[in-house]
């Protein structure tokens, strides 16, 4: 007789999985993703202290060790003041951008749907480039890149949801969008002052450089405050692949769960966008990454934010110290990496059997 006739529990797990215990429950979970999470965080640490070490003057692991403890050595200012807000900066930066990543693309079931590939980054960069080139102040060009990235992801919302936010016409309607608004972008750099369009251009490629903690905490502020729509998120993820007649068929509104992950999706993005610049590639390469590692249908939310967060601090390590003193902004090394990335993909695609 099974142990389910008999009311007795299951002693093991299903293949691949491992029972949780909270309190009186037992939960499956998978070992991959798990393990993959594990080594990530390690990667992650491991990453960060090189970057703290590397530079000039040179601070050997220990002393960075040594200096995060609080116990005091010569590089403290080195280390706390000039360095780590950079680096928690980078972090939180691509963690957001890895999750911005997952949620959209999981919506539109299309691993090249990021960010900056269905307008959200071009509507950001446009607000930018015309504070910047306008004579706004500092201190509003990051909440007119706010209100930027949230009309565009609000058009490109509205266009897509006219037929049940189905993911071709939602991706379709994003590309459309950032077509639109990068010419536009084009035509504002070629009226305005060099000085002033160079300015802009930096701040379109996307950099870290000159900033640290106030932007760092912008963007940990907006993840906590969506941290219980994003613990929502990663279960309701787990639907977005079915068909709507399936999804209605368990009780599931497939059209009012797409539109709330894509809010919360482009929300995320365009609060990175505003603080750190158009970083491209991270969103769209971090969440297909995870999803290969993980082995899974979709990719999954915190491995994606957490390889986006080690792309987004090996990039600003490699940018700063590969043409050193000279710095390369990040988002130049991210597009090296998604370039390559999306070349992948289509020789992956061509592979594939008609």
């Amino acid at each position: 007789m099974s142990p389910l006739a008999t009311g007795a529990r299951p002693r093991s797990a299903p293949p691949g999985r491992t029972l949780l215990r909270l309190g009186p429950l037992r939960v499956p979970v998978r070992r991959r993703p798990v393990l993959v999470a594990v080594a990530l965080t390690g990667l992650l640490v491991a990453a960060g202290v090189l970057s703290l070490s590397l530079g000039t003057p040179y601070v050997a692991p220990p002393d960075v060790l040594r200096a995060l403890s609080g116990t005091g050595t010569p590089y403290d200012l080195v280390v706390l003041d000039l360095r780590l807000p950079r680096l928690v900066l980078a972090a939180v930066a691509g963690a957001a951008f890895g999750v911005a990543g997952t949620l959209i693309q999981s919506v539109a079931r299309n691993p090249l749907a990021s960010p900056d590939v269905i307008g959200i980054t071009q509507g950001a960069g446009l607000a930018a480039t015309i504070a910047l080139t306008g004579g706004a102040a500092a201190v509003l060009v990051a909440p007119a890149a706010l209100l930027g990235g949230l009309a565009a992801a609000a058009l490109v919302l509205a266009l897509g949801a006219r037929h049940g936010l189905a993911a071709q016409r939602f991706v379709l309607a994003g590309v459309a969008v950032a077509f639109a608004l990068r010419a536009l972008i084009e035509v504002v750099l070629m009226t305005v002052d060099p000085i002033d369009g160079m300015r802009a251009q930096i701040w379109l490629v996307g950099t870290l450089a000159g900033k640290g903690w106030t932007e760092a905490t912008w963007i940990a502020v907006t993840l906590l405050t969506l941290l219980p729509v994003l613990l929502w998120a990663g279960w309701a993820l787990n639907s977005t692949a079915l068909d709507d007649d399936t999804a209605r068929g368990i009780g599931v509104r497939p059209v009012a769960r797409r539109i709330g992950l894509a809010g919360t999706g482009v929300l995320a993005a365009a609060m990175v966008t505003a603080q750190v610049g158009a970083v491209d590639f991270v969103s769209l390469v971090a969440p297909q990454l995870a999803r290969r590692l993980v082995r899974g249908e979709r990719p999954p939310l915190v491995c994606s934010a957490l390889l986006g967060a080690l792309l987004l601090v090996l990039a600003d390590l490699a940018g700063r110290r590969l043409l050193a003193p000279t710095q390369l902004p990040a988002g130049v090394l991210t597009a090296a990496i998604g370039g390559p990335y999306l070349i992948f993909l289509l020789l992956r695609g061509r592979r594939r059997p008609s």
